[in-house]
This record gives structure tokens, C-alpha cells and sequence, in this order.
């Protein structure tokens, strides 16, 4: 104990006991540090008492960004799931396109990131780690029953967010045309408006029409054509237990491709 006490009054430039008789007492300068190593060992304390909880699946926060159609179809069914089997995790969402989203990733400003590819997309950059999810048919929203894209040659077109547009463009060149872009708009319900108004023919994804579906509109399966829908993570494995629990329910509750619903009539 002599030992430990002299490295310490070394250590810390300051006389920390003070021999009485047999005995000893803290010096005032001695009291100050054994009030503050309390302090610090509390706090130690509670610092393990927390990792501990949050390593277990008590208690965390996972911030996840989606675009709107992926947000308000697969996302409820995930962040159900998860309350069940993790009531303390805390999700936070954010709704943005695929490329705001890899960016806040990049940035450490999500933990995960549900994002879509077509299939003549370019790789994602080094770093990110997808997991596939499903493949979410793509539709041609127009005023015509069993429409097709080379009817649209000539027709105006509604674009989107960026990568909708890279999607659209891509899709059309199958066909040897290139769109003419009259309106734009990354909302699933004023496309669906504007087509509706014959305003335009635009593509949707299925999960857009789960979630909203026109009556007064009609949607045909492109064939062949899909978006890939993936969960994005940044960095080296493993992920944060909180982030592979919000992985595992995403996956457990993902079923692509579902039917889209039929308007009524």
C-alpha cells in the first residue's frame, strides 16, 4: 500500500496522507483525489452498466434513411418486428433518395441505408457493404391498359430524383429513345396525379404503388425490369448489434416482389 501511496504523491506532485500516531489521514489535497477517484469510479460504473445494456439489445438508437416508397412499405414492417423483440432500441428514420442517404452514411449520420440499383447501375464506391434485400419490379404508369415504353416515343415524360432519372434514361434506351423530360416530381402521389391529368407517362416502382395506388391510372409491368433494393452499412464488418438486429428484421419482413394492389373500380 506504501508502495502504491508514494508512486501516487509522485505521480500527482502533492502529499496525499499524513501520519498520525499508527495511523493515517488524508491530507486535504489527499480528500480532494479520493472524492474525484469516486466520482470517477461511479461513472465507470455506469459507463459499463450502459455498454453493458446496449451490447445486450436494452437499449440503443439505429438511424436508418430510405427513400418514400421503400420508407412507407418495408420500413413499418422492419421497425414492428424489431419493437417486439427489442422494445429499448430506438429507431430513428429519415426519408431521402439513395444518393443523400449513402452520403449521410459516408458521413456517419446513419448507421444503415436502404437504397436501389438498376441493374445498369455502376458499382457503389469502396467501402459501402450492401446486402440484397429483393427486387422491386418497375411499372409504366400511363392512361393505357397493357402500355408499353415504345408507344412513348414521342410522349412527355415526368422525371425524378437523380437516379430515378439514370433508371428512366436507362430503360428507354432499350427501347432507342431517349425521353423528353416535361415535368419533374419524386412524389409517388403527384406523378400519379399528373399522369392522371395527361400530363405525362412516367415509371414507377411496385413498392410506390403499395403505397399508393390511383384509380384512374394504369400501371404495366415492364418485363425483366426491376430496381435492386439493398441495405447499405459503411465501414468494416461487424456491424454494431444494434444495427445487425435492425439488418435481421429488415430481412425477416422483406418479401420482393409482392402484387401491387388493384384499384377499385
Amino acid at each position: 500500500m506504501s508502495h502504491h501511496l508514494a508512486r501516487l504523491e509522485a505521480a500527482t506532485g502533492a502529499k496525499l496522507v499524513q501520519r498520525i500516531g499508527r495511523g493515517i489521514r488524508l491530507t486535504p489535497e489527499g480528500q480532494l483525489l479520493a472524492n474525484r477517484a469516486a466520482e470517477i469510479l461511479g461513472r465507470v460504473d455506469a459507463a459499463t452498466s450502459e455498454l453493458a445494456a446496449q451490447v445486450g439489445l436494452q437499449t440503443g438508437r439505429v438511424r436508418l434513411a430510405a427513400n418514400a416508397s421503400t420508407l412507407s412499405t418495408l420500413v413499418p414492417k422492419a421497425a414492428a418486428t424489431l419493437a417486439q423483440a427489442h422494445p429499448g432500441l430506438q429507431l430513428s428514420l429519415f426519408d431521402r433518395h439513395p444518393v443523400e442517404a449513402l452520403e449521410m452514411l459516408r458521413h456517419g449520420e446513419i448507421d444503415l441505408a436502404l437504397v436501389f440499383r438498376h441493374a445498369e447501375a455502376p458499382a457503389e464506391e469502396e467501402g459501402l457493404r450492401l446486402e440484397h434485400l429483393g427486387d422491386d419490379p418497375i411499372y409504366l404508369i400511363s392512361r393505357q391498359p397493357d402500355d408499353s415504353l415504345a408507344n412513348h416515343r414521342h410522349s412527355a415524360w415526368i422525371g425524378g430524383c437523380h437516379r430515378c432519372q439514370d433508371e428512366l434514361n436507362a430503360l428507354c434506351l432499350h427501347e432507342n429513345f431517349t425521353p423528353c423530360i416535361a415535368s419533374y416530381s419524386d412524389d409517388m402521389v403527384v406523378v400519379q396525379s399528373l399522369v392522371a391529368a395527361g400530363a405525362g407517362v412516367a415509371t414507377l416502382p411496385g413498392l410506390a404503388l403499395r403505397a399508393h395506388r390511383r384509380p384512374d391510372i394504369h400501371a404495366t409491368e415492364l418485363p425483366g425490369r426491376h430496381r435492386h433494393i439493398y441495405a447499405a452499412t459503411y465501414g468494416d464488418p461487424p456491424d454494431p448489434p444494434a444495427v445487425t438486429a435492425v439488418l435481421a428484421a429488415l430481412t425477416e419482413t422483406t418479401t420482393l416482389p409482392t402484387p401491387i394492389p388493384t384499384p377499385p373500380a
